[in-house]
């Protein structure tokens, strides 16, 4: 191993490991349940979010998976204290693995076009939309299939239940948004 790929293997270390820790932390946050379908609002796609917007496709996306294998494996790292095999197989499960891809695609568009985007009013539209294409439009695309197969329901009524997400949605996409584009304006390298 040379000398100059170890801090950089650090670093990387670390921020997929915070970020984890972040996603994980912001599972604390009690869950809104609606009566609509049986998967609760959480505070956690905004951790989501925001990995992938800062830290790049791979490691937003690992931050995501280590939260959800972790989960998977028995540990309460979920919004409501929830662990266990369960939560994949149960309603919720679409959304987490959702959850891998949507960082993903937002950490894919925020690296190789919104930060290269010299306009910062344009660069606001483009990171919006990016977070709104992965941190909604992917994970949902998981999610919604999901719980419609595993609660019986027909997937039009697990789509309109699901659309009772999209306000807290929205406005997660728009801080996530926001907060990442502060950070890479005053700290150039993180996506490198």
């Amino acid at each position: 191993m040379s000398t100059t790929t170890a801090p950089s293997q650090t670093r990387n270390t670390v921020y997929v490991a915070v970020f984890a820790a972040m996603i994980a932390a912001m599972g604390l946050v009690p869950p809104i349940t609606l009566g609509v379908i049986p998967v609760p609002i959480t505070l956690q796609t905004l951790g989501v979010m925001l990995a992938g917007a800062m830290l790049g496709p791979w490691r937003g996306a690992l931050a995501s998976l280590i939260v959800v294998v972790l989960s998977v494996a028995g540990l309460p790292l979920l919004a409501g204290g929830r662990g266990g095999l369960g939560v994949l197989l149960g309603p919720t499960g679409g959304y987490l693995v959702g959850w891998f891809f949507g960082s993903l695609v937002i950490g894919a568009l925020f690296k190789y076009w919104v930060i290269r985007l010299q306009s910062k009013p344009l660069q606001l539209v483009a990171g919006l939309v990016s977070t709104i294409l992965g941190g909604i439009v992917v994970i949902y695309l998981f999610g919604v299939p999901w719980t419609a197969v595993v609660t019986g329901l027909d997937l039009k009524t697990s789509l309109v239940g699901s659309f009772a997400f999209l306000p807290g949605d929205l406005l997660k996409a728009v801080v996530a948004t926001l907060v990442a584009l502060t950070v890479h304006r005053s700290y150039r390298g993180l996506l490198k």
